[in-house]
């Protein structure tokens, strides 16, 4: 799927990979991860670094003990998760700090790691929802840096994604979903997490896969809505994965037991970070 053709006549520019992540995602490609080399690479960046170990001991990650280096992080947390927060730190420096992307940064951490969480336990892959999930709403970034006032009153204006599409599509020619496509698509992330960034708005509030979701793209897009479910109404997310796990070929007793298995691990967390 590429999301490039309905863009190029727009005058809205997405922001390119800093240098440090092409070199990380150059490093996780290859078969046999090189963990001292990815940690080295992030060293080397001391304010990446330093962003990197505040987020680590963060009561997000809930470690027992303080984390003092990348390469300890890496050991505690797995380079996956170390990627996605460095990924997650890249992409939000790559925009100007706004009071009013504050909440998106934040879930974008919350949700990028539920999601990531939710498909290892599931043997999907986790990099791919985890990519996916920091980057499903980072398209509202990109719409703040073209014209912040104007979307500033879009973001007040709408009561829900759903809604805030729309007056994107009449304000701008174009809605998140589809830049933060774009901008997962130029920054070399796979078919699949662009395929879930692109449509997790439907999905989210609609519950079915849009006929040019590709079946072999679906899983990912199915952990979007669970996890969606999970942060957001909890108290659903067993009648939301009892709809939409068939829809995506997962099953629905193992989805029901990771999900779980994941909340214990956040509260875990919680509770450890207090």
């Amino acid at each position: 799927m590429s999301v490039n053709a309905e863009l190029r006549t727009l005058e809205i520019d997405i922001p390119a990979q800093p240098e440090a992540l092409v070199k990380l995602s150059l490093l996780l490609a290859e078969e046999e991860v090189n963990l001292t080399a990815a940690a080295s690479l992030i060293e080397a960046d001391m304010a990446l670094a330093a962003a990197v170990l505040k987020a680590v001991n963060s009561s997000l990650y809930g470690l027992r003990g303080r984390v003092q280096s990348v390469q300890q992080a890496i050991t505690y947390l797995g380079m996956r998760e170390i990627a996605a927060i460095t990924f997650e730190i890249g992409l939000r420096a790559a925009f100007p700090p706004a009071a009013e992307l504050e909440p998106m940064w934040s879930r974008a951490a919350r949700r990028g790691l539920v999601m990531g969480r939710i498909a290892h336990k599931l043997s999907l892959d986790a990099w791919a929802a985890h990519s996916a999930g920091l980057f499903e709403e980072c398209g509202k970034a990109v719409l703040f840096r073209h014209a912040a006032d104007h979307y500033r009153a879009m973001l007040r204006a709408a009561r829900s994604d759903t809604e805030l599409l729309t007056l994107e599509h009449a304000g701008f020619g174009v809605s998140h979903d589809a830049l933060g496509a774009a901008l997962c698509e130029s920054w070399g992330l796979g078919q699949a997490a662009v395929a879930c960034v692109r449509h997790h708005v439907l999905l989210q509030f609609g519950l079915e896969f849009p006929p040019q979701m590709p079946p072999n793209r679906r899983a990912i897009g199915a952990v979007s809505v669970i996890a969606h479910a999970l942060i957001n109404e909890p108290g659903t997310v067993d009648e939301v994965i009892a709809t939409i796990a068939p829809l995506a070929e997962l099953d629905v007793t193992l989805a029901l037991r990771s999900v779980r298995q994941v909340q214990e691990q956040l509260a875990d967390a919680l509770s450890h970070g207090r």
